[in-house]
């Protein structure tokens, strides 16, 4: 009896079985294609959409570029705006005009620089404040609101209805204005008082034209025709209602030859009069 071995058994043409060693190499090769693939896929995209990105970015700076080129055009024009009774507009357009132009002596509707030329025409000292305005494609608007002078403040300066000191060099025209006069600090409080004690002076024959506050905090008044008032610090409006009557009853009719009325006292008043020579000059 024949005994077959397994080894000694051929197989058939066409039937051909992958050993196990096979399989397991033919998985690990198509284990090794994937993980290529998927490694490739990772970086290659994001780069293709990053550099598609800056393409894009380079060519909307180059188009935003051109833009503003063909927007910034040359300034040839410019014009100062506002009603003005005391401002030089044609001395400011030409000061501005200057500092618009640079050292170039060009100048451009959005490249030049708009508070740089604001703070130029804030230091006129008729300017209470401006504005700036781009009319393309060649103008530039200054919009000017001029300062409102109501009183004399010292020997130089002016005060506008804010209470804020300002200090022209002409200021022809402005001496009907009263005279104020104290500390920087105190311009407000100042204002106040004139026209809290200014009220008293209707019907007496002569007006106020002028008051000062002392550092100590005392009051002085000045009429129309240059009579001082001292009033001091305490019990104003009963001291001057003093001075009215007594004004009034006698003193109006000397006015021409007094300098100074003190009624810091009690139960009086101190006149001081005017030099002899003062006095005939007044007549």
């Amino acid at each position: 009896m024949l005994r077959w071995r397994k080894q000694d058994i051929s197989p058939e043409e066409g039937d051909v079985r992958p050993t196990a060693s096979k399989l397991v190499d033919d998985n690990f090769e198509g284990a090794s294609f994937f993980s290529a693939s998927s490694l490739s896929d990772w970086y290659v995209r994001p780069a293709m959409i990053l550099t598609a990105f800056i393409l894009f970015c380079g060519l909307l700076f180059n188009a935003g570029a051109g833009l503003f080129k063909w927007l910034d055009q040359p300034i040839k024009h410019l014009q100062v705006l506002g009603s003005t009774q005391y401002l030089d507009s044609n001395k400011m357009l030409s000061k501005l005009a200057i500092n618009v132009q640079g050292a170039s002596n060009t100048a451009s509707i959005l490249s030049v620089d708009i508070d740089a030329i604001q703070q130029v025409a804030q230091e006129e000292p008729w300017v209470n404040a401006v504005h700036l305005k781009r009319r393309w494609p060649h103008g530039l608007e200054i919009e000017v609101r001029e300062q409102v002078p109501v009183a004399k403040w010292g020997e130089k300066g002016l005060l506008n209805h804010q209470g804020d000191i300002f200090w022209p060099v002409d200021k022809k025209g402005l001496e009907h204005l009263p005279l104020l006069n104290g500390p920087s600090t105190d311009t407000a409080r100042v204002m106040k008082q004139y026209h809290s004690l200014s009220q008293f002076f209707k019907g007496s024959g002569t007006l106020m034209s002028g008051i000062t506050l002392q550092a100590r905090g005392a009051w002085t008044l000045l009429l129309d025709n240059n009579i001082e008032v001292e009033l001091g610090r305490e019990k104003i409006l009963a001291r001057l209602r003093r001075f009215l009557e007594l004004y009034k009853g006698h003193l109006y009719s000397q006015a021409e030859k007094i300098e100074r009325v003190d009624v810091r006292y009690t139960n009086g008043v101190s006149v001081k009069w005017l030099p002899v020579i003062d006095q005939v000059n007044n007549k």
